[in-house]
Order: C-alpha cells, then sequence, then structure tokens
C-alpha cells in the first residue's frame, strides 16, 4: 500500500505550488499533538530528502518522511471545498478515531 493523491488536491497543490516558485514541494508529514495524538502539518518546501516516499501527480510534487509514511500507510490526500471552508483532508485507514476538524488522529 502507498500513499495516493486525488485530482482534486493534486490541483490545488499545483496551484498553491506555483505561486510560490522558491518551494514548490508540498511536504506532509505526521507530528505528536492534536486533540487525538498525533497532527498533520503541511509545508512547502524547495527540496526533497533522498529518503522521501514522492508521489507526482498532474505537476504536483508531495514528499513523505518515513517515520510519517508508518502512520499513513494506504492514505489518500484528498482537498474539500465545502460549507465549513476548503481545506486538505487525509482519509487515512491506520486512523482509528480522529478529531471534528480533520487535521489530529489517533491509532
Amino acid at each position: 500500500m502507498t500513499v495516493t493523491v486525488t485530482d482534486r488536491a493534486a490541483t490545488r497543490i499545483s496551484e498553491i505550488a506555483g505561486s510560490e516558485p522558491a518551494c514548490p514541494v508540498l511536504r506532509v508529514s505526521v507530528e505528536g499533538g492534536g486533540c487525538s495524538g498525533f497532527q498533520y502539518k503541511f509545508d512547502l518546501v524547495n527540496a526533497r530528502a533522498d529518503d522521501d516516499f514522492v508521489i507526482e501527480r498532474h505537476g504536483a510534487i508531495v514528499v513523505i518522511d518515513p517515520v510519517s509514511l508508518q502512520y499513513m500507510e494506504g492514505a489518500e490526500i484528498d482537498f474539500v471545498d465545502d460549507l465549513i471552508g476548503a481545506a486538505f483532508k487525509i482519509n487515512n485507514p491506520v486512523a482509528t478515531a480522529s478529531c471534528g476538524c480533520g487535521t489530529s488522529f489517533s491509532i
């Protein structure tokens, strides 16, 4: 299993990275904290590390470090735009619970 990026997310990542030419790569990581134990972090960076898991789709480049990848195995990175607002959403089969805002989870 690997992490995937939806077409909607890839389009939005490309738009965001296009407005930041010095940082064309989206780094997704998992950190301790948040109301459920772990939280996702999104950063635009200028390069990828040698050991990063790399996803390239429709011009978007997403990287995930090996430690974070173990908490995201089989996940899907999506972009939703609804009444609450627009945001990246990670559908993570490893997570056993998540908070209402969708940015933190537990395993």
